[in-house]
């Protein structure tokens, strides 16, 4: 619709105004106090689109006392109209005398940049902008317009995708700095309380476009539950609220389960064994990994199998290794490298090491893994610091024969986390100087004919 002219609807009766006006702005009123939702004692920031949610939950605020400040985001997804949105945006802000910030945001690349969906891709640069601007402007909170309606669509859509219990508690009234005072209102109790107040508003064309599987719901799977069940909103509702409070519950006992079965990076399989629906627990463990339904299903079919089986989620990296699956960070080719070329720059590694070279008689000599002691004048500077790849060997000390770092790693029953945190030290002709922390060169060791020594120390 046009932004600059009221929305024509038939108008309602003067007491029926006056009936609806009250109920609704004390359901919201109670809705916030009953949630322990943020007072109107502090300023809050409203995001506002301009279409009736956003325009509704703004005009409540200010109506209950709210110091309000605006946030509107212009994806430019959809030509005219989102300047058009702009547009309204501002003229509103004006005409109440509302502090406005806009941000433009390029969503069509940075949903290519990061291969994911347009819609999420939106999402996630809306929510990391009102958190950096709440922060600039020193507001606790952040109230957003979503509905009753919108709690209803979205249990289904998570109903849909397979989630577990917490997706199926609809959306909450408050997480972390985001807070949503319209859960209490139907879609039509927010229409109509625009009609009562007169209040323009603008419409988006993409809400009845049955691409998205959200419009769908709204438009074709609602409607027909309700034809079926007319109080099929009101029973979902009071499902997720119910379960809601059962799934605090379970959380609490999920908790402790991860406690026990989970340390660090490492879930111990044969404690996940232990408790009943081992499926169910790695579930809740691993799906806020990115890890979906089918793969869990076979991460947890593996736990009987060989190791080295690898699954990857967009963040991680989770690998079957012997008793345990491992979550490490998604791997890199090779991983970052580092030339040393003198003893003065080990300040500037990744890893804790010093270093000196002393005449062979003025340096304490001691058997230690964490200590590197080699003939300086057989190491040829720049050293390189990397982590070991596929095809190093070293000979390791006390031994003639060549053996594979990866065979050592492999007779000495290092963890596949072990392996990728090793660090290896090259002289400048390509040789293994040293398995940082683990074990020497024999080509290196000191010899009755060594004059000086090179000593590195890691922690």
């Amino acid at each position: 619709m046009n932004a600059d002219s009221p929305h024509q609807q038939q108008r309602v009766s003067q007491s029926e105004q006056t009936i609806c006006m009250e109920k609704i702005e004390n359901l919201v009123k109670n809705y916030i106090a009953q949630h322990q939702l943020p007072s109107n004692e502090n300023p809050i920031l409203v995001a506002v689109s301009g279409g009736v949610d956003s325009v509704v939950l703004l005009h409540l605020l200010m109506a209950l006392g709210y110091r309000c400040t605006v946030a509107h985001c212009n994806f430019h997804l959809r030509a005219e109209e989102s300047d058009r949105d702009e547009l309204f945006v501002r003229k509103l802000c004006a005409s109440k005398n509302i502090p406005l910030f806009i941000h433009h945001f390029n969503t069509h690349y940075e949903a290519n940049k990061r291969g994911i969906s347009i819609e999420m891709a939106a999402r996630e640069l809306r929510y990391n902008w009102f958190e950096l601007l709440r922060q600039d402007l020193n507001i606790q909170y952040i109230a957003v317009g979503h509905h009753r309606d919108d709690s209803v669509e979205t249990l289904l859509l998570n109903l849909l995708r397979g989630t577990g219990i917490r997706g199926l508690t609809g959306i909450t009234p408050i997480r972390d700095q985001i807070v949503r005072p319209l859960l209490s209102l139907t879609r039509q109790q927010i229409m109509e309380y625009a009609l009562e107040h007169q209040l323009n508003f603008v419409e988006d064309s993409s809400n009845s476009d049955d691409v998205f599987l959200r419009n769908k719901i709204r438009l074709q799977l609602l409607p027909l539950m309700q034809e079926i069940w007319p109080s099929a909103n009101e029973s979902l509702c009071k499902m997720s609220q119910h379960l809601s409070s059962v799934e605090k519950i379970y959380r609490t006992y999920i908790h402790q389960i991860v406690n026990d079965i989970q340390e660090c990076n490492h879930i111990c399989i044969s404690r996940l064994e232990q408790y009943p629906e081992g499926e169910t627990i790695l579930f809740e463990i691993l799906h806020p990994l990115g890890f979906n339904s089918h793969q869990i299903k076979q991460i947890y079919e593996s736990r009987k199998k060989h190791s080295g089986k690898v699954f990857l989620s967009p963040t991680v990296r989770l690998v079957k290794d012997r008793d345990f699956f491992v979550l490490l960070p998604l791997q890199t080719p090779h991983g970052p490298e580092f030339d040393i070329h003198t003893i003065d720059t080990l300040s500037q590694l990744p890893i804790k090491m010093k270093a000196c070279i002393c005449p062979k008689g003025k340096i304490d000599f001691h058997k230690d893994n964490k200590t590197l002691f080699a003939d300086a004048d057989k190491v040829q500077f720049p050293l390189k610091l990397r982590r070991w790849q596929q095809g190093d060997w070293f000979v390791p000390l006390g031994m003639k024969g060549r053996k594979k770092v990866s065979d050592f790693f492999s007779d000495n029953k290092f963890s596949l986390a072990d392996k990728e945190n090793a660090w290896i030290l090259l002289s400048a002709n390509g040789d293994v100087v040293w398995i940082v922390g683990y074990r020497s060169d024999n080509r290196y060791r000191i010899t009755d004919q060594t004059e000086r020594i090179l000593r590195i120390e890691t922690e």
